[in-house]
Order: C-alpha cells, then structure tokens, then sequence
C-alpha cells in the first residue's frame, strides 16, 4: 500500500498539474482575446486613414 509520503507527493502532482491546466486555460484565452483586440484596432485605424486620404 501506499505510504503517506507517497500520498502526498500524489496530491502534489495532482495540484500542480492542475493549477498549469488552469492558468493554460486562462493564457489561451488572455492571448487570442488580446490578438483579436489588436487586429481589430488595427483594421479600424486603417479604415479611418483610407477615410480621411478620400474625404481629402
């Protein structure tokens, strides 16, 4: 059977795969929300300029 030492380096395992799970999760989101933030400005910015250089 197991011993506690064993149990608790289990548990230890078990914590850190799961908080490194969590926190891809949140980058993942983090990023491509920001990605898609940044294009969209991007596309907005030269929107207004192609605007503006015909309104010209």
């Amino acid at each position: 059977m197991f011993e506690f030492s064993q149990y608790l380096g289990f548990l230890l395992f078990l914590t850190i795969l799961t908080i490194g799970f969590w926190l891809m999760f949140f980058l993942v989101g983090f990023v491509s929300y920001w990605i898609t933030g940044a294009s969209w400005e991007m596309i907005k910015e030269k929107r207004a300029k192609k605007r503006e250089e015909q309104s010209i």
